[in-house]
C-alpha cells in the first residue's frame, strides 16, 4: 500500500535506538527524507544513512536549544518539514512519589514534554508556509495507567498526551494534523538495558530478567496478547497517522499496547 510520503521531509527525534529506529527504518522504506536526531548516531542509523536518504545529526534534545536545531537542520538541507514525530523521552524507575524530589521532576518534565514543545514550536511555522504537514507524538500507556514508580514519567506524558489535543485544536483548521500514540511494554532498550526497566521488575519479582520480558511484564502489567510489543509494530501505526491514509485522523491519541488498557 503506498502511504504517501515519498520524498517527504520527516524529522524524527530520539532516533538512535528502540522505537525511534524502528520509526526511521520505516519511514525510509517508503521513500521519505528523514532526519533522525539523537544524542549520539549509533550504529543503526549509520546503517540506515547508507542506504537511504536518512541524515543522522547528534544533538542534545534535552537542551533548550537542541528541538530548534534538529528542525533547523532539516530546512537546511530539504527545504522544508513536512512530519515531526516526537519520540524522544527518558524514563528513570523511582522509589515511590515521597522520593521524586524537585529536580527529578523538573528532569522528566524537559525530557519527556518539552523536547516535543520545543520541536513543535520550530515545525509548526515551517509545516504552515508548506500548507500542511502531520505531527505525532509517543505518549504511553502510563499516562493513563497509574504507576507510583514512574510517577514524573508518567504525568509528564500525560502532559503530553494533553499537548497533542491542544495542537490539534489550533492548528488542525490550518492543515496540520497533530495525533499521539501511546505504546505498552516494548522490547526495547528502554526495557531492556542493563539496570532499565526489566532488570527492575525482575529484582522485585525474583525472576530472572528473561523471565520478566518473555513473561513477567506482560503478565504483570494485564496484556492481553500476553507478550511485550516489538518496536516495529509501533513504527507501523506512526507510518499510517503521518501518512496521507490517515487525513480525516486529527486529534487522537491511539493506544498499541496488546490489549492492556481495558477501557477509554
Amino acid at each position: 500500500m503506498d502511504m504517501g510520503l515519498r520524498d517527504k521531509v520527516v524529522v524524527i527525534t530520539g532516533a538512535s535506538k528502540g522505537i525511534g529506529l524502528a520509526m526511521t527504518e520505516a519511514f525510509a522504506g517508503e521513500g521519505a527524507r528523514v532526519i533522525a536526531g539523537s544524542r549520539t548516531k549509533g550504529e543503526g542509523l549509520s546503517r540506515l544513512s547508507r542506504a537511504y536518504p536518512v541524515l543522522p545529526v547528534a544533538v542534545d534534545l534535552g537542551a533548550p536549544e537542541g528541538p530548534a536545531e534538529l528542525v533547523g537542520r532539516a530546512v537546511e538541507k530539504f527545504g522544508g518539514v513536512d512530519v515531526l514525530i516526537n519520540n524522544v523521552g527518558a524514563i528513570t524507575p523511582r522509589g515511590g512519589f515521597l522520593s521524586v524530589e524537585d529536580e527529578d521532576w523538573r528532569w522528566a518534565i524537559e525530557m519527556n514534554l518539552m523536547t516535543a514543545v520545543r520541536a513543535s514550536r520550530a515545525a509548526l511555522p515551517v509545516m504552515l508556509e508548506r500548507g500542511g504537514g502531520a505531527i505525532v507524538n509517543v505518549s504511553t500507556v502510563l499516562a493513563r495507567q497509574p504507576a507510583p514508580p514512574m510517577v514524573d514519567y508518567s504525568a509528564s506524558k500525560a502532559a503530553l498526551s494533553n499537548l497533542t489535543k491542544t495542537l490539534a485544536e489550533e492548528f488542525g483548521p490550518r492543515g496540520v494534523r497533530v495525533t499521539a500514540v501511546s505504546p505498552g511494554p516494548v522490547r526495547t532498550p528502554l526495557w531492556t538495558d542493563e539496570g532499565a526497566m526489566a532488570d527492575a521488575m525482575a529484582a522485585m519479582a525474583g525472576i530472572s530478567k528473561e523471565e520478566a520480558i518473555s513473561e513477567g511484564i506482560p503478565q504483570s502489567m494485564n496484556v492481553t496478547l500476553g507478550r511485550m510489543g516489538e518496536a516495529a509494530e509501533i513504527a507501523a501505526l506512526v507510518l499510517f497517522l503521518a501518512s496521507e491514509r490517515a487525513s480525516y485522523v486529527a486529534g487522537s491519541e491511539h493506544l498499541v499496547d496488546g490489549g492492556m488498557i481495558k477501557s477509554l
